[in-house]
């Protein structure tokens, strides 16, 4: 089965983020294994670099605002052909410092989901969902409308 990972700096304070984090990542897990690595905040994005670098595995997508801006649908062909290719997938999100150049440097791919600023907690529960309606699109569900 594949693998999902979201690799993400920092710790979710408010529980209505861990809950809404954890109904997409129990919704996913009839698609792939996922796993959501925390890992702690440094004192800037290059000290952050090596250990978001060691956890990386497969195909790594970086959220960065400068990153490519996909619709649902592409999103969701892009998540196909990477599970054909039977790559597992690394989505990471930094600390509110930013994302290492290196980190994103590495990156197979940069997405961004706007040009806006989100709360990173916030953030990690819409890329779960999207992640989540970009299987069910694969799926042929009606979830997406």
């Amino acid at each position: 089965m594949q693998k999902i990972y979201f690799t993400v700096v920092g710790k979710i304070k408010e529980s209505f983020y861990r809950e809404a984090v954890a109904e997409y990542v129990k919704r996913l897990s009839r698609f792939a294994k996922v796993e959501v690595k925390e890992l702690p905040e440094g004192t800037n994005p290059e000290a952050e670099a090596d250990e978001i670098l060691r956890a990386c595995k497969g195909y790594v997508i970086a959220l960065a605002v400068e990153g490519e801006k996909l619709s649902s649908e592409k999103l969701a062909e892009k998540l196909q052909k990477i599970t054909d290719q039977g790559k597992d997938i690394t989505f990471v999100i930094g600390s509110s410092c930013g994302l290492s150049e290196r980190v994103k440097r590495v990156a197979d791919c940069r997405l961004s989901f706007s040009d806006m600023t989100f709360p990173h907690q916030l953030m990690r529960v819409i890329l779960a969902e999207q992640v989540y309606r970009a299987f069910m699109i694969n799926a042929g569900s009606t979830y997406h409308k």
